[in-house]
């Protein structure tokens, strides 16, 4: 077969199986068996496939097909333009989550500490937040924490691989429980889904970590109580960004009232769906 018969065959069978974006996965599971990049198919369509990369593309084509996730297979996913080693320790980072990242690269210039500010990453999962952020602003001292020594190991593996493991201090805590100081800015991506409408989650998404997908039988639990715990932590001004489920804006916001914060802010995502909360206290 050739790449463009494969690519076909490939299609056919996610569009069978119900996956998403059929194409667009089967060109990403022949690349990476080729070691080519994507566009590159398209310049060898005529290419005669050997049984040595067909064997091993069955086996991608049939685990995906039965809803194991894209970057789990590839190993790998792109996140605000940096590449993370992601399989099953830790959540596959969502693009929701890039447009927090991108939201609070605009806001830290803002921060009170200036370029040298202390940053917390809460429920760090495969790091994707505070690499980006050490990433982006070399000078910010920062720490990201999760409660899974899975994901600590992941977040700390892409540390290494993307050489900023000078730059991001790792600890295992519950929440802000274990952590001392005070920072400028504390951001956290939590587990937010209620453990009730785990009927409604498709199949990739259940290939993730029960932790970090379940906050409780309401799914904000844990939000709630790091609004709780946070000021406790904040530097005068500081700001606590989260990332939020579907429908828990109004709640969340009165919590966050009710708590004195101010400059109580709810931005949306892409999709027009209320994604993130932004607050300052002190």
């Amino acid at each position: 077969m050739t790449v463009l018969e494969v690519l076909q065959a490939a299609t056919a069978h996610f569009k069978k199986h119900g996956v998403d974006n059929p194409r667009l996965n089967a060109e990403h599971l022949l690349a990476h068996i080729l070691g080519r990049k994507r566009i590159e198919l398209y310049l060898d369509f005529d290419r005669k496939l050997i049984e040595t990369e067909l064997g091993p593309l069955r086996e991608l084509v049939k685990r995906r097909s039965e809803g194991e996730p894209l970057q789990h297979l590839l190993g790998s996913v792109e996140f605000c333009g940096l590449t993370f080693v992601c399989d099953r320790r830790a959540m596959v980072p969502r693009p929701e989550t890039e447009e927090l990242v991108e939201s609070l690269k605009s806001e830290i210039q803002s921060l009170s500490g200036g370029p040298k500010f202390q940053i917390v990453d809460i429920g760090t999962g495969s790091g994707v937040i505070a690499l980006s952020l050490a990433a982006e602003f070399p000078e910010a001292d920062i720490l990201a924490v999760d409660v899974s020594d899975d994901a600590l190991a992941l977040a700390r593996e892409n540390a290494l691989r993307l050489k900023l493991s000078a730059r991001v201090q790792f600890l295992k805590s519950r929440l802000l429980e274990n952590i001392e100081g005070a920072f400028d800015l504390i951001v956290a991506n939590l587990p937010y889904i209620s453990t009730q409408d785990r009927h409604t989650l498709s199949r990739e998404v259940l290939h993730d970590p029960d932790i970090a997908l379940f906050g409780g039988a309401r799914g904000d639990e844990l939000v709630r109580e790091l609004i709780d715990q946070a000021p406790a932590w904040l530097r005068p001004g500081g700001m606590l960004a989260l990332e939020i489920g579907l429908g828990q804006r109004d709640a969340l916001l009165s919590a966050l009232a009710e708590k004195n914060y101010r400059d109580i802010c709810s931005r949306n995502d892409y999709n027009g769906v209320t994604r993130f909360l932004f607050a300052r206290y002190g």
